[in-house]
């Protein structure tokens, strides 16, 4: 009888055990047979390899091209390819800003994508590829090229400073030098400037030179209006931002829309500007640096933002356009323009960025010191220019940084409610034999 009990032992613990086996094969297959994102055109490239795919993604884009989504989805063919298509990898691929072939990329993105929202949403999907990086990566390049000094230099033009920073690199001084000579290139006494070669040089700018220097640019904190001035100044507003007349919000958006690019930078500036009131940030993920990054990226758009005015008190940063005319879209215009001029993950990021952190700082108390005049005039030549891509300094100047040393210690958060203990599987198969085996005695 207990024999007999024994032998019924083993033969059920060798069926369990064959059972976890197989059980722990097919996971590791299953886990290494998921679908791999890709860059999207490295997906079209396997979709063209594979017969099915490729002549579904050819009938999808012909059922996208000029029909709406309703009379897409109620053609049976055009349906079945985005079925199908939604099982091959152009469905998860994305982006990567600069790129070889971008422009392709975001091309072959929104041909799907497209397809699946119909491009009515107000706020879309960023193509590219979530940004991991923080602003204290920016910090510690900086360290290397920052002449100022947090207790030395504590009154003086930051924007200064970085000009002169850029100044003292190649690729910076001549893409800087480029785009400001372009953009101020006037064409004719009515035409004051090629708004379309401007922003080119803009893009080219902004996409080439690294971020310790752009951002410095485009983010250096001022406590007297000339600074604020020349940070306004930075993209040569008169003509890559300002109109004559202020274009409706909501016509500006279907225009950049219109765009693979800048569409594709919009919905990356919502997706990581967007004020986020269960962070201590106000941004997704209190990434500061993603925020700051997807702002930059619309510059040399047709959604080219900038800082409204010169004032030190209050940042309030803007698309050139108004919602004046939106009729019954009003509502959705002011929400629309409210995500740059009243967004408090975008000003946060740009104030830390100014005050060499990458935490929550407390408000700051700005000096009002009389305005000191600039002229706007570009001088290659004169180191006083609100440009001044001709500033030398020697490279003593450029020993300290004040950012690295600023960073407050930050806190670690752990999710205790996640902690629990799972129970060990071979653990429980030991201690089941014993069990077994005194239930049969």
């Amino acid at each position: 009888m207990i024999a007999a009990g024994v032998l019924c032992l083993f033969l059920c613990l060798d069926k369990m055990l064959h059972t976890w086996a197989a059980s722990s094969s097919l996971t590791t297959q299953d886990f290494h047979t998921w679908r791999i994102p890709v860059d999207c055109v490295r997906a079209n490239e396997l979709c063209a390899a594979e017969p099915s795919c490729s002549s579904r993604y050819r009938t999808l884009r012909q059922c996208v091209a000029g029909r709406d989504r309703n009379t897409m989805l109620a053609n049976k063919e055009c349906q079945a390819a985005l079925e199908v298509l939604q099982e091959s990898p152009l469905y998860d691929c994305h982006c990567k800003r600069g790129m070889k072939k971008e422009l392709l990329c975001l091309q072959i993105y929104w041909s799907i994508h497209l397809g699946l929202t119909g491009g009515e949403e107000f706020y879309e999907a960023s193509p590219y590829e979530p940004v991991t990086s923080r602003l204290t990566d920016i910090f510690r390049l900086a360290s290397i090229v920052s002449g100022m000094d947090s207790t030395a230099n504590a009154k003086s033009n930051h924007c200064l400073d970085a000009a002169k920073a850029c100044n003292l690199n190649d690729n910076c001084k001549r893409l800087r030098s480029s785009y400001i000579s372009i953009c101020n290139k006037e064409i004719s006494s009515t035409e004051r400037c090629n708004r379309r070669k401007c922003h080119k040089a803009l893009r080219q700018f902004f996409d080439r030179v690294p971020h310790e220097y752009t951002y410095r640019l485009l983010f250096c904190s001022c406590r007297d209006q000339a600074c604020a001035e020349r940070r306004r100044q930075t993209i040569v507003p008169h003509c890559s931002y300002e109109d004559k007349e202020k274009p409706n919000c909501l016509e500006l958006r279907s225009l950049c829309r219109s765009d693979p690019l800048c569409r594709s930078r919009l919905a990356d500036f919502h997706t990581n500007c967007q004020a986020s009131f269960q962070s201590l940030t106000s941004c997704p993920g209190d990434n500061y640096q993603a925020c700051l990054g997807s702002y930059a990226g619309l510059i040399g758009l047709d959604m080219t933002p900038n800082y409204v005015d010169s004032s030190t008190a209050n940042l309030v940063v803007s698309p050139s356009c108004s919602c004046r005319g939106s009729g019954n879209m009003e509502e959705e215009c002011e929400k629309f323009l409210k995500d740059f001029m009243e967004n408090p993950c975008l000003r946060n990021a740009i104030q830390a960025f100014g005050n060499g952190t990458d935490r929550p700082l407390p408000p700051i108390q700005h000096i009002t010191l009389p305005p000191k005049m600039e002229t706007s005039t570009y001088n290659a030549n004169d180191s006083n220019t609100i440009y001044d891509t001709g500033v030398t300094t020697t490279s003593a100047s450029i020993q300290k940084s004040l950012t690295t040393d600023m960073i407050p210690e930050q806190k670690t958060f752990v999710d205790t409610k996640g902690s629990g203990i799972r129970p060990s599987v071979p653990g429980t198969l030991f201690a089941l034999p014993l069990l077994l085996l005194k239930v049969a005695l």
